[in-house]
C-alpha cells in the first residue's frame, strides 16, 4: 500500500545527485534492473526518496568479499 506521506518524488538528475553518481549511470542501472525502484508517471521517471534510502541501506558492506557474494548488511 502506498504511503501518501512519502510522495517526495525526485527526477533522475536529483536522484543521481543524492546518490552521488551520474544521471547516465542511474539510467543504465534502470535498463538492467540494478538500480533503485522507480515510478513512471506519464512517461517520466521519478524516484521516491524513501526508495533511494532503502536502496542505499541494501548496499552496505563490511568487506569487499561480501560484495562479490552479493550479501549486504540488513
Amino acid at each position: 500500500m502506498l504511503d501518501f506521506g512519502d510522495l517526495e518524488m525526485l527526477t533522475n538528475g536529483e536522484a543521481a545527485e543524492l546518490l552521488r553518481i551520474k544521471g547516465q549511470t542511474l539510467r543504465k542501472w534502470r535498463l538492467v534492473g540494478r538500480g533503485p525502484v522507480f515510478t513512471r508517471i506519464g512517461g517520466r521517471v521519478r524516484y521516491r526518496k524513501s526508495d533511494l534510502e532503502a536502496f542505499l541501506a541494501g548496499h552496505r558492506f563490511r568487506s569487499t568479499a561480501e560484495e562479490t557474494v552479493g550479501g549486504g548488511l540488513a
